[in-house]
This record gives C-alpha cells, structure tokens and sequence, in this order.
C-alpha cells in the first residue's frame, strides 16, 4: 500500500469519533482541535486556540487550571497520562469525560495530544448499578432465606449474606456436602438439616433449581430457610399427642379392669362359698381327706384372687382428677405387689428400703405411681436377662435436699444409656418397646414440679431417681 499523504492523516482524523485537541508542550496552549471534539464543545477551532483552562473547564477545585497543568505536564514527562476532567461547553453544558494525555514528538515541536470521550452516561449507568447493587445487596442481606448456587462438584460458588449468616463459616469455595447432614446436596424441595462443620445442625425447608445467568453464574441454586423451631414444636406437638393417646388407653384399661374386677369378684366370693360349704359336709374317711386336701387349695387359690382383684380396685380406684396430699411410701406400697407380680415372672428379686416417717407430697397417687412402676418394670426387664444369682432390684425412698420426696430404682445391670435424650421418648432397649414409658414419666414428673433423672449404679448397672416438692403432713395440715 502507498504512504499516506498529509491531507489523507487529516481526514482520518477528522472522522475519528474520539475528540481530539493538540496542547503546546510548553505553554499547554491549544494548537488544534478534530471534528468530534469541535461539536461536542460546540466550538470552532479558531474559538478554542484562545481559551485557556478555566474557560473550558468545569468551575471546580479538581478541574483547576493548575491540576490541568500539572496533568498535562506528566504526559509531558512520562510520554502518557490518564484522568476523568469535566470540560464545560459553548453553551455552559457540563460534560464528563474520560481523557488520555500522550506527548507527541512533531517536526516542528513538541505537543500533547489529549484524547477524550464523553462518560456521562456511562457514569450515570454505573450509578444506577452501584445503587441497585447495593440495594439489592442489603434485601439479599436482609432475607430470612439463605441463598447459595453451586457448581457441578458441589462447591460454592455464590452465598448471599443470609447464607453466611444461617449456616456460618466460609462458604465461597466450599464442598456444599460437608454441610448437608442427612445425605448428599438436596436435589428437590424438602425438609434437610444443614450445619457448618463443628457446628449443631438446624433444620431447613429448602428448593433447589437450575439457573443460568449468561456466562458468570451458572449451577444448582438452593433457597433455604431455618424451620428448626417449627420442627421442634411439631415433635412436642407428635409425643403430646402420644401421651393423650397413652393416657387414654391407660383410662380406658382402668375402667375395663374395674368392670373386670367387679364381675369377677361375685363368682368368686360364690365359689368360695361353694367350696366352704362342700367343706364343711366331708366326712372323716381315707377319700374325704384327699379331697378336703384339694378344697384347701381351692379356697387358697380364690383368696389370692380375691387379693389381687382387691388390690386393682384399690389401685384403679383412685383415678382421682386432682392433686392431693398423701404419702409417698404409700404410693409404692400399693403398686408393690404389683411389682413382685413381675419381679417373680423373671425370678428377679425386688427388694424394699422405705423411709420410717411419711414423705408427703402433693400428687395425683395414680399418675406418680405409674411412674414407680414404670421404673421398676425397666430396672425388672433389665435384670431378666442376667444370670439368676445376680438378679436384683432395690427401690428406695429417703427424704432430700430441701425436705423433697425422693425415690430411686437400682439394678445391676448394663448401665445408664450414652443418649442424653433417654427420656424425650426416642430411647429403649426393649426388642419391642416404644421408649414413651420413660418420656411418659419425665412428663409426668416435671408437671408435679419434681425432677427425674439418671445416672451409674456401684459398681455397675443404673440408678433412676425422683424427686418431687416437700408438701405439710397430714398432721401439720390439721393443726394449722
């Protein structure tokens, strides 16, 4: 190709659309202006030579004739030098623009060539960005929800304040897995418990979909909010409702044993009637002694029937419906039969160590000596499994700290269990139990103001104690 003539660089120039204005590089005076910059400023190039800084420029400090200089003096200097000036035009318009100074070596002298462009409204978008960004960042910041986007490995590569805050730690970058509790990443919307490592899981109702933002962001997103409370409260909600159901079977049991109780006491008072009076018509002979020997055992028989229905409808009988004062000793007392019934299926030996003075307390009897019976059953069932010799159970009452009613059930068994939670109803040991009789218990307890708990036996097997308020004794209530 040809060289260029001169005429030709000056219409290149001239159809540049960057604006162009040649400073002297000694007294920083215009020399020339192109095209572009002549109609943004809005004047011809004989107008400008003239002008200096001031006349051009924005009234501001930062756009002072000595910063101009001194910015035109660097490119000078070191052959380039950028900045943002402000030019104002003809017609008093203010106009941003984004400016490079390059120092120019000519035939005739040394000049500085400033390039420009108008930016205003690109400053302008930068702005309205900048504050929706912000904007968008403090509603992202301010969300209930946790939003994190991850890649096709799983790893993080965007989490919203509300994720940082929810979960904690420092999840840019991070294996998402390392956080999911119950399995791998969640994949459809659902109930999940999420948790930074070290840390104690909550639980998350979260989605999961696939989005794609142009090129920057692209992946899995989950959106997850803490439910762990609503959680919580459903499953208290689930074992209140487990304890109705149980008490209800429970009334339902005392009513059906009362009705038992009541047939069968008649046909068995008539039968001991029958049997006495056959007694009482035996001779003396050989054949009538074998047969006396067989009526005794009958009537023996009917009277540990009659003692055991006496006994359940002692017990059964008191469903009262409200607290009242009584003796703890006599609770255990009344399902003390009840507890050697079972102790001698197993062929366990069940041992008594009351209290010589009343421990009274204020209780619904029926309710606390479920809760005796109870523990003695466990401490029972636990010991069944152990060699005979070494079957034993001990239940205590002594008087505690503060004067409170305390009673403790001591086995030799296994020991108390590692699970802290053993009585929110989750716990048993049992092939085919439900774990709700020690949660049934602790309820029961708590509601009477007492306490229950656990700990190791010496030198092995557990110890489940309670506790419940001191109340005045009988004898004390009377005289006051």
């Amino acid at each position: 190709m040809d060289d260029l003539a001169p005429d030709d660089f000056r219409e290149l120039t001239q159809a540049l659309k960057y604006c162009v204005l040649l400073h002297d590089a000694r007294t920083f005076d215009i020399l020339w202006a192109n095209r572009a910059a002549c109609e943004l400023l809005g004047w011809s190039v004989d107008e400008l030579k003239p002008l200096k800084a001031p006349d051009m420029s924005k009234n501001a400090r930062q756009y002072s004739r000595e910063l101009g200089h001194r910015w035109l003096g660097r490119a000078v200097e070191h052959g380039v030098s950028a900045t943002e000036w402000c030019y104002r035009s003809k017609s008093g318009e203010e106009i941003l623009t984004e400016a490079i100074a390059i120092r120019v070596e000519l035939a005739a002298r040394t000049a500085v060539m400033v390039q420009f462009r108008d930016i205003a409204e690109e400053k302008a978008v930068q702005r309205d960005l900048f504050r929706t960004e912000n904007r968008l960042r403090a509603f992202l910041g301010g969300l209930a929800e946790g939003i994190v986007v991850l890649d096709d490995a799983d790893s993080v590569v965007f989490a919203s304040e509300s994720a940082l805050r929810l979960l904690g730690g420092d999840l840019d970058g991070a294996d998402f897995t390392a956080y999911c509790c119950d399995g791998p990443v969640p994949e459809r919307e659902g109930r999940y418990r999420f948790a930074a490592p070290g840390r104690a899981p909550r639980w998350y109702a979260a989605t999961c979909q696939h989005i794609e933002i142009e090129s920057d962001l692209r992946g899995r997103m989950l959106l997850f909010y803490d439910i762990t409370d609503r959680v919580r409260a459903e499953e208290r909600h689930r074992r209140d409702t487990q304890h109705l159901d149980h008490l209800a079977r429970y009334n339902a049991m005392g009513d059906m044993a009362m009705a038992i109780a009541h047939e069968v006491s008649q046909p068995l008072a008539a039968a001991y009637n029958f049997v006495e009076g056959a007694r009482g018509r035996l001779g003396h002979g050989a054949g009538d002694a074998a047969v006396a020997w067989g009526l005794d055992n009958a009537v023996r028989q009917i009277d540990r029937a009659r003692r055991i229905l006496g006994s359940l409808r002692s017990y059964v009988g008191r469903l009262e419906q409200s607290e009242q004062l009584t003796d703890l000793n006599a609770i255990v007392r009344d399902c003390a039969y009840f507890i050697e019934l079972r102790a001698q299926e197993h062929a366990v030996t069940v041992e008594f160590d009351l209290t010589g003075e009343p421990l009274p307390v204020r209780c619904e009897n029926v309710l606390i000596g479920q809760v005796v019976m109870n523990l003695a059953f466990n401490a029972v069932e636990e010991m069944a499994g152990w060699p005979r010799q070494e079957r034993g159970v001990q239940v205590t009452t002594r008087r505690g700290e503060g004067g409170r009613a305390e009673l403790a059930v001591r086995d030799q068994g296994h020991g108390p269990p590692p699970d802290n939670r053993i009585f929110d109803g989750v716990f048993t040991s049992k092939e085919n139990g439900s774990g709700i009789g020690l949660a049934l218990s602790h309820r029961i307890v708590t509601r009477h103001g007492g306490h229950i708990d656990v700990h190791p036996n010496e030198p092995r097997g557990a110890v489940f104690r309670f506790t419940l308020p001191p109340a005045p004794s009988r004898a004390e209530t009377e005289s006051s």
